[in-house]
């Protein structure tokens, strides 16, 4: 008879030492890795397991969320950790090297201790908020003492104090980049008032609380701003730029001049290359060098995936001293991230949600963060992605550098750059109210439901070979019935929406870009971001929801000095929106239908009648109340 190891034995019996757990084959459920297997062989797996006990109501505290805490132990030990529970206890097995496998114990004590000083802490909480067991405490006269009041002072200076600790260790930052040229710094006011009036009526201010700061001169011309750094003059020139764009030309001093910045324009007007090359200057000139820093220096925070990696295309192209970006948006495979991001790297783009997941885990240090960047926050906060930003934000070092970018300026957004900048300037192109580009021709058709198939399919049936257009809807079930419907009478089209997979997503894209497809029907995914300079045409099947994404859907096209045309489809559903609709056709000179002055017409009557009646309705409820209160009151005096 062949002789079972001993290790073999302790594993299956429950009395072996090691095993101590009841583990009735069959009773209670089992925890076995992420596929429910056995799954790959550990290091060291030829070795007698590791077999220990554990209550049950610890077992969540060790698996996490989706099983994302045992994952991340078992990867970071390179350990195979069952866990099998029974009736009042889980029996837990670690398989591996030995080292490994006391490692991952470790780890496992360390989750089980936090779980247990939390619930014992919870508690204290409840017991003391009890009344005593057994005793009518309405009944007994208790003196109670008045409780102590808050040392509101004591308290604020402690959080100073904390503050100060938690941020001491970290080395000095160095901001201003800025050598200002004899063209520029020659430049009289009248100049430079024209200057800004002529692009675009380019706007400033400084945010700053009492005595303002001057405003520097616009850098009309690529030297101006970054003569001294020879190596991102060569990269300009091979982009074969000819001048900056207004925002660019405004926001490029204040940046390097290490001041935090708002920048406010419309969508394709270059506020990416705005932040992005004053950043490439900040991070090569910090007092420390690169490999000293222990981590990254700059961190691009995005609404979307899309636009998270239009930025790291620009950060690639426009490459400077060796600095090193990665991209980790959502979607995208997260142990591959997390290889990434433990290497040496100087730039992250990423998405709120993906970074905070990373960051909760402990798989990235922001401490080193010294120059922040807010893209399109309009967006982030209209996705309602605020909650993590402030999570990331906690881990920046508050005396960082800080640059938000909008394409609007609604009160949210000034909020938020109140809470995150430090007394910053502001510089917007155009005008604060919302405006599309004036290089865009925008056509507005009223119709019905009904009719929108038989015009859109008219539409494409007669673009020209040069034309090249996106065709937006509201709903990913519209972008399939449209693409399917268009493909199978032969027209060429690629469609994109956030169920797709991401490298279908990442496909449609490219054959876009590239010109092997001229349609794309998407959903509102791609109208930031997407940095395509042919299009020619936008085409809103359905109206968005908003006016402000109306201007960004419209931005699409006219891009980069060409000009384009935009079509909107407008039904009687979207009539709450056509007074701001015309408000915007007329701020861009743009013809307004008379179709759609009546609609806003009709609007405005219903509306107004719609709350005459609701005053009636309220008076007729109010009337009987009044009629009752008299008779009582008259009954009551012996009038009746």
């Amino acid at each position: 008879m062949s002789r079972v190891p001993d290790w073999k034995r302790a594993e299956r019996s429950p009395g072996a030492p090691g095993a101590s757990c009841d583990d009735r084959g069959g009773r209670g459920s089992s925890w076995n890795g992420p596929s429910g297997g056995l799954g790959p062989r550990a290091a060291g797996s030829h070795e007698p397991p590791l077999c220990f006990r554990l209550e049950n109501h610890l077992v969540g505290s060790v698996i996490g969320r989706g099983g994302s805490k045992i994952k991340d132990l078992q990867r970071s030990t390179n350990t195979k950790i069952q866990i099998k529970k029974g009736d009042c206890e889980a029996v837990v097995k670690i398989f591996g090297s030995k080292d490994m496998k006391a490692k991952a114990k470790a780890a496992i004590d360390t989750l089980i201790k936090r779980q247990e000083r939390y619930r014992s802490e919870s508690d204290v909480d409840n017991a003391a908020s009890q009344p005593p067991v057994g005793r009518d405490v309405s009944t007994v006269n208790v003196v109670r003492e008045a409780p102590p009041l808050m040392d509101l002072d004591r308290i604020k200076a402690e959080a100073v104090a904390w503050e100060k600790r938690k941020w001491a260790d970290l080395p000095p930052i160095k901001k201003d980049f800025y050598t200002e040229s004899k063209a520029t710094s020659s430049m009289s006011k009248e100049q430079v008032d024209k200057w800004r009036k002529e692009n675009y009526n380019v706007m400033c201010d400084d945010l700053k609380d009492g005595e303002k700061r001057p405003i520097p001169n616009p850098a009309c011309e690529f030297e101006d701003a970054f003569r001294p750094y020879t190596e991102l003059m060569k990269s300009i020139t091979r982009a074969g730029f000819l001048k900056p764009t207004p925002i660019q030309a405004q926001a490029w001093p204040i940046a390097l001049k290490g001041v935090d910045l708002i920048g406010v324009a419309q969508t394709g007007t270059g506020k990416t290359l705005s932040y992005l090359m004053p950043g490439f200057i900040h991070l090569d000139g910090q007092p420390i060098s690169r490999e000293q820093r222990n981590g990254p220096g700059m961190l691009v925070l995005t609404p979307t995936r899309e636009l998270a990696l239009q930025v790291e295309a620009e950060c690639s192209k426009y490459s400077y001293k060796g600095l090193k970006s990665i991209c980790i948006p959502g979607g995208r495979n997260r142990e591959g991230q997390i290889q990434g991001i433990t290497k040496s790297v100087d730039i992250i783009i990423a998405t709120p949600g993906r970074l905070n997941d990373l960051q909760m885990n402990k798989f990235v240090d922001l401490r080193s963060i010294t120059y922040l960047v807010l893209d399109e926050a309009d967006k982030m906060l209209h996705l309602g992605l605020e909650h993590q930003i402030k999570k990331i934000l906690l881990d920046v070092r508050p005396d960082r550098q800080t640059v938000m970018t909008s394409a609007t300026w609604p009160d949210s957004v000034r909020r938020l750059a109140q809470s995150y900048l430090k007394e910053p300037m502001i510089v917007y192109v155009g005008t604060l109210d919302l405006v599309a580009v004036n290089t865009v021709k925008q056509n507005i058709i009223v119709t019905t439901e009904a009719e929108k198939r038989a015009l859109i399919q008219e539409f494409l049936e007669n673009m020209s070979p040069k034309d090249k257009v996106i065709v937006f809807v509201n709903r990913k079930l519209v972008v399939d019935d449209l693409s399917s419907d268009f493909g199978i009478q032969g027209l060429p089209v690629q469609s994109l929406h956030g169920d797709r997979e991401l490298c279908d997503r990442e496909e449609a894209l490219e054959d876009f870009k590239s010109g092997k497809v001229k349609i794309l029907i998407t959903t509102d995914l791609v109208s930031r971001g997407l940095d395509v300079n042919d299009i020619t045409h936008v085409y809103n099947y359905d109206f968005p929801q908003n006016i402000e994404e109306y201007i960004h859907r419209v931005g699409r096209t006219g891009r980069a000095g060409k000009t384009g045309t935009s079509i909107s489809l407008i039904t009687q559903d979207n009539s709450k929106i056509a007074n701001e609709l015309i408000q915007i056709l007329k701020r861009a000179n743009q013809s307004v239908p008379e179709d759609l002055v009546a609609m806003a017409k009709r609007y405005n009557f219903h509306k107004q009648k719609k709350g005459t009646q609701k005053k009636d309705q309220e008076n007729l409820e109010e009337n009987p109340r009044r009629i009752m209160f008299t008779l009582k009151s008259c009954t009551s005096y012996g009038k009746i």
